[in-house]
């Protein structure tokens, strides 16, 4: 039942050793981030069994079920979605990082419900670097005042950026996307911020993760590639056009 599991894991973690000796990379530099939406606790664990320790949930309902249900093994836990701010609670009590921080709001509310819990979270800030309305996502041009806002937040620590590139076959276009990123990342780096070390770039999945590599990832999400087609079409999971609250 699990065999193709085991088989795309050993793909793409091919894939990724194949991009990093292509771009002079040490392949420990990156990992693989499980991104885990609509899929069933079972596979979950089957692939922390076989060694995986990172994955990345969309949903809070379905961080809330799946989390519970996977706790014992100890993974790694991001919340990757669209965040709103009424559902901060429930992200806070079962993810260790917020990789879709994307507005001083969010981040204010969050620093609030983390110090009256006397917490601490990762975060990375996201940033809409195919500057695409139906993306969430800080404007590129904006990114560098939202860190130094967030910076001055007690409870938050900016560990990283992330991004969902230009979703086209044209590599090129793609790159610059996540190009974009590096030079943000290197930017802010050099402002030696509060709470911001920024050592971390989320971006590229699973049809654009060597592009991603050769240009400074030192995380890949990577969903569909390894647990097979989802029954929902990637429009229900990334609801990019819903409301921000």
């Amino acid at each position: 039942m699990f065999e193709s599991i085991t088989h795309n894991l050993k793909v793409i973690h091919n894939r990724i050793e194949k991009a990093c000796e292509r771009a002079d990379r040490n392949p420990d530099e990156v990992r693989l981030l499980l991104a885990t939406k609509t899929v069933d606790s079972e596979r979950i664990k089957f692939a922390l069994q076989e060694g995986e320790t990172l994955i990345g949930e969309n949903k809070v309902q379905e961080l809330k079920q799946k989390c519970s249900a996977i706790e014992a093994l100890q993974p790694e836990v991001h919340f990757i979605g669209h965040l709103q701010t009424n559902k901060i609670k429930d992200v806070i009590k079962w993810a260790s990082c917020i990789e879709s921080v994307d507005r001083l709001k969010l981040a204010e509310k969050l620093d609030v419900q983390l110090q009256s819990l006397n917490k601490t979270i990762d975060i990375y800030i996201q940033v809409n670097t195919s500057y695409e309305e139906s993306k969430f996502g800080v404007s590129p041009e904006n990114a560098i005042a939202l860190i130094k806002n967030i910076s001055e937040l007690k409870a938050i620590n900016i560990k990283g950026l992330m991004t969902i590139g230009l979703f086209s076959s044209e590599a090129e276009r793609v790159r610059k996307c996540f190009r974009l990123l590096k030079s943000i990342q290197t930017e802010a780096k050099a402002l030696n911020l509060p709470n911001v070390s920024l050592e971390e770039l989320s971006m590229g999945m699973s049809g654009d993760l060597e592009i991603a590599i050769e240009e400074g990832a030192t995380i890949v999400r990577v969903g569909t590639a390894i647990f097979g087609e989802r029954i929902y079409p990637d429009s229900y999971y990334w609801n990019e056009n819903k409301a921000v609250k």
